[in-house]
């Protein structure tokens, strides 16, 4: 088995370039299927997650070329619809992303309902809902959700009773070559949305208001290719904040937008950690005490969801309790059984942990139960004390590029250790 071993204890100085947002190129490689021509992505974070959808799309019939580590030349010209491979696409949440992107260019869509991080419930009714608001029928058969519009595509109003951010990708997706306005309210805010529209207007479609709450997309006949760089990781930017202010150090995020980490930034000021913005880097200092802080998740522009793990860590040293409330997804603690095993003094009731401060934790053999729990993992070993071995570093690989020696540059020992020779993908030799 796959695992990382952390000896803790050291602080960490330095500087750490950060990489594309994994949750912006996911849908914009999935938008790619809305245009026949060339599309080139650069600063593509080349994730399993990534490679993995890239490995459905060609799967599918579309020509993928990567042209480097960070960069990717896909056309989708010659792309089948319907065609996912279940044993691909049952991996990874975001090949959900493919049902309004098929849906848009081809009018038909069928995928497996997908798979991804164990988190909690994560239903489609919503993107149904804006699928069927746009013309199509809906059924989910054998395990499989399929959309269909006969009679074509045309704009509407879409409302969401609550905001998801799956749910706004794939009704901008769906819409942008439907015929008539279609205008989206309660839509998500994040970033990735933000990232998605304009993509697809540089392509040639008329998308406005993304980042507000409404959003309106106007259809066009036909979209072109371009050439379009993938923002910067907020949620990569903050995993390495809350390490430099948990373990201790002075460590600089560079390729980083500032406003996007906000609310990362607010409460480790209020926790007593020194944080300097700049125009796009920021850096924390600490010498690893800090005092309790309250968080509750919220959709963007909130504390966002995949920073709370990271940030319960952290409060497992502060001086003080603190309570973390997952308000976006109430059953995201199984990390904190993993904590405990270190000496951390934490407790889950309902949706909110109760985080009691200790000075000192151990090693321990611990494990990771998804994405942003294992870079918690990582974390909570880089400050106990001992040797800490952490396995089920897939979850890890999900979401992170180079993780270890991103680490290990900044002064952490650590090292992985690979058991096997790591599948080849698809995608990686086109």
């Amino acid at each position: 088995m796959d695992k990382i071993i952390v000896n803790g204890g050291n602080a960490l100085y330095g500087i750490v370039a950060i990489g594309g947002m994994k949750n912006s190129a996911l849908p914009v490689i999935a938008a790619c299927v809305l245009t026949k021509d060339t599309c080139i992505i650069d600063n593509i974070p080349m994730v399993s997650d990534i490679k993995l959808l890239l490995d459905i799309l060609a799967a599918s019939g579309a020509e993928i070329r990567i042209l480097s580590s960070t960069s990717v030349q896909i056309n989708c010209k010659h792309m089948t619809p319907c065609s996912s491979p279940d044993e691909l696409a049952s991996q990874l949440r975001g090949s959900s992303y493919l049902l309004g992107a098929e849906l848009g260019r081809f009018g038909e869509a069928r995928v497996i309902l997908p798979g991804g991080c164990s988190i909690g419930s994560r239903p489609l009714d919503f993107h149904m809902k804006a699928f069927e608001a746009l013309g199509a029928q809906c059924s989910i058969v054998n395990g499989h959700l399929g959309a269909e519009a006969i009679n074509g595509l045309r704009g509407n109003t879409i409302f969401f009773d609550k905001v998801s951010v799956g749910a706004t990708v794939n009704a901008i997706l769906a819409s942008v070559l439907a015929e008539g306005t279609t205008v989206i309210e309660n839509a998500a805010r994040e970033p990735h949305i933000v990232d998605l529209a304009v993509f697809l207007n540089a392509c040639g479609a008329s998308i406005t208001g993304a980042g507000t709450s409404v959003i309106k997309v106007k259809g066009v006949s036909e979209l072109h290719g371009c050439r379009y760089s993938i923002a910067p990781d907020m949620i990569e930017a903050g995993t390495y904040m809350v390490a430099a202010a948990t373990v201790g150090g002075r460590v600089t995020v560079t390729n980083v937008i500032p406003k996007h980490l906000e609310s990362v930034t607010s409460k480790l000021v209020e926790a007593g950690v020194n944080v300097i913005v700049g125009d796009n880097y920021i850096t924390v200092e600490s010498n690893g005490k800090y005092n309790a802080v309250n968080i509750a998740t919220q959709p963007y522009p909130g504390f966002p969801t995949d920073m709370q793990a990271q940030f319960s860590t952290m409060l497992c040293y502060a001086n003080g309790t603190s309570r973390v409330t997952d308000n976006i997804f109430p059953s995201r603690f199984k990390f904190i059984d993993e904590l405990t095993k270190t000496g951390a003094t934490a407790s889950v009731e309902s949706n909110t942990a109760v985080i009691k401060g200790v000075e000192r934790t151990g090693c321990a053999p611990l494990t990771c139960h998804d994405l942003r729990a294992g870079a918690a993992m990582v974390i909570a070993a880089l400050r106990s004390e001992g040797e800490s071995e952490i396995t089920g570093i897939d979850k890890i690989e999900r979401g992170y590029v180079d993780i270890v020696d991103k680490f290990a540059n900044l002064g952490a020992d650590i090292r992985l250790v690979r058991d096997m020779v790591a599948p080849t993908h698809i995608s990686a030799t086109n």
